[in-house]
């Protein structure tokens, strides 16, 4: 596998750095040995220095470690721009509320010297392996943040300087890909204006609950430019398939009922076609155009298999127009992309 081919499911992490609920090193360990078993060969993992503040990529290089895996037998895309710090709070400041027990706290670093601290701390954190693939993680959080037109200018100079210490790894051999990771599809759209991209990971975005025309138009252009494309958090950080997190901000049915209507009507039309609401929620996110794969994280033992056999599904016509009709999901969406 060369840099460019992206198998049809890659393993998020974020589990691994206790995202909601805290898991023993051996349960992460026994999950990263079922991603190798059934996963790609390689096997790709999608992880980053946010997760549990770096956690995640430690979990990760111990697991790999202890199941005696090869370097060359996975790729590790590593998502820079949070490095770990010191915890001095009773909890994380990064993303309060969301990451369960950690013992580090982590603080944003999008620069040119920011993004290869990331990058060196992070090879570091895996203990003997290295990320192949690399990206900047949440520029649109970073500039989100600034206060006013001058601040933002400068804050895109970060961005930029980020990509330009990247293109210098990858010059060198040290990386095979570049790409993005946001969760606000327009920023990634902005910043490829500037930057050529190996690969875009679209977070939270791209989902059955939500799927814009604009966003389907942008992917249409992603694809003819050649740029692969990862289908990521296609579960809207778990709400689609139970939880109480809405891309991954804690929602509830007093506060948030529309959200709580729809996924109760979606999981009616399920049941009525006896379709599991994973795998709807997968072959509509792998279908989207210029998909190459989808990113999928549990920390669910048993469903790391299924998770790799959702995507294969064979859904019927009957179950997406049903979807149309009762207004779940785009006929614009369904027309294009789910009636073959």
């Amino acid at each position: 596998m060369n840099a460019l081919e992206i198998p049809e499911v890659i393993f998020g992490t974020s589990g691994l750095g206790n995202l909601y609920v805290a898991l023993s090193a051996q349960h992460k360990a026994n999950i990263i040995q079922q991603c190798v078993k059934y996963g790609s060969h390689p096997t790709v993992f999608d992880s980053a220095g946010k997760y549990g503040a770096g956690l995640a990529l430690e979990s990760l290089g111990n697991g790999l470690r202890q199941a005696g895996i090869d370097p060359k037998d996975v790729i590790i895309s590593n998502k820079l721009g949070w490095k770990r710090t010191a915890l001095k709070t009773k909890e994380p400041t990064f993303e309060p509320g969301v990451w369960k027990e950690l013992k580090h706290d982590a603080e944003q670093q999008i620069s040119g010297e920011g993004i290869l601290d990331c990058y060196e701390q992070g090879n570091a954190l895996l203990n003997g392996y290295e990320a192949k693939w690399v990206s900047v993680h949440d520029p649109d959080e970073y500039l989100a943040a600034a206060k006013g037109e001058p601040d933002y200018r400068n804050r895109f100079k970060d961005i930029l300087a980020a990509y330009e210490a990247l293109a210098d790894l990858k010059r060198q051999g040290r990386v095979q890909a570049v790409g993005i990771g946001a969760k606000d599809w327009k920023v990634t759209r902005e910043i490829i204006q500037y930057i050529p991209l190996d690969w875009v990971m679209i977070a939270n975005s791209m989902t059955i609950h939500s799927h814009p025309e604009e966003l389907l138009d942008f992917m249409q252009q992603l694809r003819s430019q050649g740029v692969k494309i990862i289908n990521s958090a296609i579960f809207n950080g778990g709400f689609l398939t139970g939880g109480d997190f809405y891309n991954y901000k804690p929602v509830s049915p007093a506060l948030n009922p529309d959200l709580y209507h729809w996924r109760a009507a979606f999981y009616a039309a399920c049941e009525s076609f006896k379709i599991r609401p994973e795998a709807a929620c997968a072959v509509f996110a792998r279908h989207a155009p210029g998909v190459n794969g989808v990113a999928l994280s549990t920390t669910n033992l048993d469903r790391v298999k299924s998770n790799v056999e959702i995507t294969r599904s064979t859904i019927p016509i009957d179950f997406w127009q049903s979807l149309v009709t009762k207004q779940l999901i785009s006929g614009i969406y369904a027309e294009n992309y789910l009636y073959e």
